[in-house]
């Protein structure tokens, strides 16, 4: 239910932005996938006996925010027949089913190297029609192939062997990768067995995969076996289909890689209150989907826990670091606002008391603090009975008042737990952004509003343009 209701927020929100805003929020640029080798057009008694797939994830060179999958692929192969065959062994190094990367480009594999019995043989470029696919809606009839001849004695194996690279695609900070097995069918008979691995540079964990599809790319393939930094899929006597083809969608390994590093910051310095909202901080980069909410598997569910509980060793031993206070209300805001405001669930655990009082708290401490202001601004629109702006500019937060209000989707009523005002630190570097020291403040100070007119009338929908545009 929880996800029926936000695929229509969702809709609803796309049908009323302008063209540009929707292009901005379309689906990224796909890159080719790897994909089984296919044999030479006529028909063969050449047997794929057994296929061994590894991809390699790693930081990709050129832009360490992506991420790279080295490809090596070992194919066993056995002629069935009586008479020799020598054919051109194709590879797409496009889209194997002439479909594009859904902005009408064509982008290729720029590179491939082949072995033949552990010989490399030199490959070349060519353009032939495409290959059927029982999904394939063809937007050109050719494409690039690397190409190789090879000749198969009767009865004897054969050992071939490419190595490439492809490009991640998707939205930050989730990559996703595809290995297309289908191509396989071209073969003699079914494909013996089948291996394909996925291997991370770290354990692999719920954490840093996204199974359910949650960042948008769809459900990774089920089946995968997870062992140490592998995930593996295993088949035998596979007569391939497009249902077989493999999707992984894995956390951007730099990011990951900074969680790592993190954790291993406050195992050294438990008392570095720094550290400890640096980990926070990247906890919740890794479960902040494009859209503004959490992600709300089990994986991510783990991930807000310890986002949320660092963040509170954080502000226990940095209680006056304003910065902090607002990306600990930026945490729970996101979860507050899809797990249980959308969803139309009880708050029984206060949440939106404690993320009133986390803002209430930033802008004590920085009266100045504009992702505070925004925040609170969202959060007036979306839920008018627990924030409201004044006529100054400034916020009375309803929710943390003595008087009771109207009942609201939180569930319940809070009374005020004021916190006291306490000037900055002159020295602190932050991970949300550079604070400024303030004056006490004895009020909540004015955020400029940026919307009117029939802008009231939507508020909900308006907080979820906030959610997309706030800096996180």
């Amino acid at each position: 239910m929880k996800k029926i209701t936000l695929l229509l927020l969702a809709l609803v929100l796309f049908s009323t932005l302008p063209a540009s805003s929707v292009r901005a929020d379309a689906a990224p640029p796909e890159a080719p996938p790897g994909t089984t080798l296919l044999p030479g057009e006529s028909i063969t008694q050449v047997r794929m006996v057994a296929e061994t797939v590894t991809l390699t994830i790693t930081k990709h060179p050129s832009d360490p925010q992506r991420a790279i999958a080295k490809t090596e692929a070992v194919f066993t192969m056995r002629n069935l027949g009586t008479q020799a065959e020598t054919m051109a062994v194709r590879f797409p190094l496009s889209f194997f089913n002439g479909n594009s990367d859904g902005y009408g480009g064509f982008p290729e594999i720029p590179s491939i190297t082949a072995k033949v019995n552990g010989a490399s043989v030199p490959t070349r470029r060519e353009i032939q029609p495409f290959t059927n696919s029982e999904y394939s809606f063809p937007e050109r009839d050719e494409i690039p192939w690397a190409v190789f001849d090879v000749t198969f004695p009767p009865n004897q194996d054969v050992l071939l062997e490419v190595v490439y690279n492809v490009d991640g695609f998707g939205y930050y900070p989730y990559e996703a990768f595809k290995y297309i097995l289908e191509t396989g069918a071209g073969w003699n008979g079914t494909i013996g067995s089948a291996e394909i691995i996925v291997r991370l540079p770290y354990e692999v964990n719920e954490q840093n995969l996204d199974l359910n599809g949650e960042a948008g790319h769809g459900v990774s393939t089920p089946g995968g076996v997870r062992s140490g930094n592998e995930i593996r899929w295993s088949f035998t006597d596979l007569e391939p289909t497009y249902l077989d083809n493999i999707q992984i969608v894995v956390v951007a390994p730099a990011l990951w890689e900074k969680v790592l590093s993190e954790k291993n910051n406050v195992e050294k310095s438990p008392n570095d209150g720094e550290a400890w909202g640096r980990l926070a901080k990247a906890y919740k980069d890794v479960i902040m989907m494009p859209k503004g909410y959490l992600r709300a598997d089990r994986g991510g569910l783990e991930l807000y826990a310890l986002s949320k509980d660092a963040y509170e060793r954080c502000l226990a031993l940095l209680p006056d670091d304003p910065l902090w206070h607002y990306g600990y209300a930026d945490l729970l805001w996101a979860h507050y606002q899809y797990g249980i405001y959308f969803a139309g669930e009880q708050d029984t655990e206060g949440i939106l008391t404690v993320l009133l009082t986390e803002l209430q708290t930033t802008l004590e401490l920085d009266p100045d603090n504009q992702l505070a202001k925004d925040l609170l601004l969202e959060i007036s629109y979306q839920i008018p009975q627990a924030a409201q702006q004044n006529e100054d500019g400034s916020f009375t937060l309803l929710g943390l008042t003595a008087t009771p209000i109207p009942p609201t989707p939180w569930g319940g009523f809070a009374t005020e737990t004021p916190l006291p005002a306490t000037p900055a630190p002159e020295d602190s570097t932050q991970a949300e952004s550079t604070p400024q020291a303030p004056p006490p403040a004895t009020e909540i100070p004015s955020a400029p509003n940026p919307l009117c007119g029939s802008a009231f009338l939507f508020p909900a929908l308006l907080g979820m343009v906030f959610a997309v545009k706030r800096k996180k």
